[in-house]
This record gives C-alpha cells, sequence and structure tokens, in this order.
C-alpha cells in the first residue's frame, strides 16, 4: 500500500494564507451568520510542541497570546507579563501533529485519525478550526466523548487511508465530517482545499453523505458539499463563494482564461460570469495585491495590473474587485450584485476554464 507522505511546510496554500493574514479575517456576511462561525473559534487556544509526551500534554491548551501573565496568584498581586508571539497557522499544524502522534499510539484499537486532525496530515488549508484537542473516530454508533486533549467520534467507518503511518479517514470522509462540525465557512475553505488536491468527485461526496445521512448537522453539510468548488486557489476565494451564496446571487465559475476572438490569451481570472461579461477578482488585503510577490515594485505592478484591466475591458467585460475589507463591509456584494444587474453588449472576448492540476490519488484500504 502507497503511503501518502504529507509536509506542512511545504505547502503552499498554507504558506499564502499565512502571508495574507487571513486567519484574523472575521467571517462574512450577516451578523447571524458571523456569530454562527465564531461560535466556534477556538478562543486562542493551541497546543504547544515538547520533546516529550508528558511536556507536550503539561502545554497543550495554553494561552499563547500577547499580554499572557506568567505564573499564579492571589488576584491583585503583581504578575511579570511575559509577551509571546502569537503562533502562526504553521506552527499550530506542526503542535498538532506532534500532539496526534504523542496520543494516537495510546487510544484504543480502531481509532482512526478524522475531522481537522485529519485534515492537518493531509496538510490542507484549514480556516479558524480549533486544533486544541486530537479528533478521531470509532467504528460504532455513537458512544463519542470528549477528552482534555481528545475528541471520539463514534460513527460507522469502515474504510482508511495511511498517512505518515497513521490510519487517516478518506478525503471525501474527511470533508464530510467537518461539514458536518465545523462553522459553514470554515468548513467550506477545508473541503475546497481538499477536493481540489484530492480530485474528489461529486459521486465520492455524493456516497458519503448518503452514509452520513441522520447524523446531527446533515442538513448544513448537503449545503456545504453543493458550494464546494476545488479550483479554488486561497481561502480567500473560498470565502468569497460563500459570500456571494450568503447574499443569494448566483454562483460563477471560478478560474477562467480570457481570450481575444482569435484565441489569443489576455489573463486568468478568479471568478467569472460570461453570459453576464463580469469578471470578478479577489485581491487580498489591498486593491491590486493579488499579483505582488515578494520584493516587488508595488507601483510597477499596479501599472501592469491595471493595464490587463484595460485590455480586459476593451473587450467587453466588466471587472468587480474586491479586498478581505469589502467581504467584511459587505461592499464586495453590492458591488458584484450592481455589475450584474448592468446590460451591457455582448463581449468581444471568450473565457475557457483554465486547466488545473489532476488529483493525488488516496490509496483506499478497507479496515
Amino acid at each position: 500500500m502507497t503511503t501518502i507522505a504529507t509536509t506542512t511546510a511545504t505547502d503552499p496554500t498554507v504558506g499564502a494564507a499565512g502571508a495574507t493574514g487571513s486567519a484574523a479575517f472575521p467571517v462574512t456576511g450577516s451578523t447571524k451568520t458571523t456569530s454562527r462561525a465564531q461560535a466556534r473559534v477556538d478562543g486562542g487556544r493551541h497546543c504547544g510542541a515538547r520533546e516529550s509526551r508528558k511536556a507536550l500534554l503539561a502545554g497543550c491548551g495554553a494561552q499563547r497570546g500577547p499580554g499572557r501573565q506568567s505564573g499564579a496568584g492571589p488576584r491583585g498581586r503583581s504578575e511579570q507579563r511575559v509577551h509571546e508571539p502569537m503562533p502562526t497557522a504553521l506552527d499550530r499544524r506542526e503542535q498538532h501533529r506532534q500532539l496526534i502522534g504523542a496520543l494516537l499510539p495510546e487510544m484504543a484499537a480502531g481509532s482512526v485519525v478524522s475531522h481537522q486532525s485529519a485534515a492537518v496530515l493531509y496538510g490542507t488549508t484549514l480556516w479558524r478550526t480549533p486544533l486544541d484537542r486530537v479528533c478521531v473516530t470509532r467504528n460504532r454508533k455513537g458512544g463519542g466523548r470528549t477528552r482534555p486533549f481528545a475528541k471520539v467520534h463514534g460513527s460507522p467507518v469502515d474504510r482508511a487511508v495511511e498517512v505518515d503511518g497513521l490510519p487517516v479517514t478518506t478525503p471525501a470522509r474527511t470533508v464530510v465530517d467537518l461539514a458536518l462540525t465545523l462553522p459553514f465557512e470554515a468548513a467550506v475553505v477545508a473541503g475546497d482545499a481538499l477536493a481540489g488536491r484530492f480530485g474528489l468527485t461529486t459521486a465520492e461526496l455524493g456516497e458519503e453523505i448518503a452514509k452520513a445521512k441522520g447524523r446531527y448537522g446533515i442538513g448544513q453539510a448537503k449545503a456545504v458539499i453543493a458550494l464546494l468548488d476545488g479550483r479554488s486557489q486561497s481561502i480567500g476565494e473560498s470565502l468569497s463563494r460563500t459570500m456571494i451564496e450568503q447574499h443569494a446571487l448566483p454562483l460563477p465559475s471560478s478560474q477562467g482564461n480570457v481570450l481575444t476572438p482569435d484565441g489569443r490569451f489576455v489573463a486568468r481570472v478568479d471568478f467569472y460570469y460570461e453570459s453576464a461579461g463580469v469578471l470578478c477578482e479577489f485581491d487580498g488585503p489591498t486593491e491590486y495585491g493579488r499579483l505582488l510577490r515578494p520584493g516587488q515594485d508595488f507601483a510597477a505592478t499596479i501599472h501592469r495590473e491595471r493595464i490587463r484591466e484595460t485590455h480586459l475591458r476593451a473587450l467587453g467585460f466588466e471587472v468587480v474587485r474586491w479586498t478581505w475589507d469589502d467581504l467584511i463591509r459587505d461592499r464586495a456584494a453590492r458591488r458584484l450584485r450592481a455589475a450584474l444587474s448592468r446590460s451591457r453588449p455582448r463581449p468581444d472576448g471568450r473565457i475557457e476554464p483554465a486547466p488545473t492540476l489532476p488529483g493525488r490519488p488516496a490509496s483506499i484500504r478497507t479496515l
């Protein structure tokens, strides 16, 4: 059986997410949606990495934010403040890997790494997802429980993938498990990443949804699966689609190559509505920031992007851009709604789906 080799440090998606600071980005959409997602946010609890299992567990769950007071004492006693940097998403994932390795050998036979712990081992993107407990599933109906450092789920599981020598729920099962348990936006982010990495099909996900019939959260899970798009290339693009869905706007196609009438390439865009002649770009923290790379001149990058946008408009397309701040303040939804409501002549240019890398197959075994 082939083992899937995963190394978090080499995951380009995680690196990009960390660069944009997306872990601190509030949930998009209405106040109701924000409250729903924030209710499941980790709240700053992270698992500290230690050399031994005892030390590892002793440090798990400790507050790691700036201003944390060290030492214990009666209220009112002066305590020294120790300022520690917040762990990055990459740090938290590596710490969680170490916690999995420390706990799983001592858990009951038949425990399969699942949920966000499975996603960590697969090296896929996570957003606003608690990592203070190792998640495992045992092949039984019910009987789940929460321990200080582990969450045990009880549900039928008959197949697994070996990752780093550990049994892990299949990619499709992991997507469904996360869709059942995480807030909607977080589940879409993780589901997009897993679907893209492993080339998951609608049939595979539908099979797992059918098996999950009757489980708590099945309604949300179906909505998450219906929205997934493995072509999404960032957390921001995934959250942009949840924003579009929450505002009852038509869902766009993802990752399109815009061509001239005679077939010459002009640009790749994040989202597009070909019949409406509307192209959409998620820019990240700042406008036109999507193409800025370390060491590049900001003014030159903006100039090139504006020339690119001029060519797109010359072909008859309207370009709608948004940033993280636009998502937070609902400006993106308003701009997109206005653009889709305007009538315009059919564009001269055309759009083709951009080619994507084939998914990596997983070697699945029966338990």
